[in-house]
């Protein structure tokens, strides 16, 4: 059975940082692409940044492009996400994404719990 754990998210202030971290587990095969996507409540589900081990792919999307860092351990099953210069804007709950592919919300094959944060300005 594959599971998701993230950890990692709070609240800060705007221009601090935090860093989430999502530990897999149950996958019978290797290479599994992971990310980050966030969601406000009443909008959709968003690509925040994706990582592909198979091509040592990394991908940024809209302003996290400069500000976030994605990036997996040596084991392959732990991926995390370095916020820095967090904005009132980035206030959303973060969910791991696993398999499937990792840069489109409706084709991820496996979702973690959620995590918050929130950033005060």
């Amino acid at each position: 059975q594959v599971q998701l754990r993230e950890s990692g998210g709070g609240s800060v202030q705007a221009g601090g940082s935090l860093r989430l971290s999502c530990v897999s587990s149950g996958f019978p095969y290797g290479n599994v692409c992971m990310g980050w996507f966030r969601q406000v409540p009443g909008k959709e589900r968003e690509a925040v940044a994706a990582l592909f081990p198979a091509g040592g792919s990394t991908y940024y999307f809209g302003d996290a492009k400069g500000r976030f860092t994605i990036s997996q351990d040596s084991a392959g099953n732990t991926v995390s996400l370095q916020m820095d210069s967090l904005r009132p804007e980035d206030t959303a709950t973060y969910y791991c994404a696993a398999d499937g592919d990792c840069k489109v919300a409706k084709y991820v094959r496996y979702w973690g719990q959620g995590t918050q944060v929130t950033v005060s300005s």
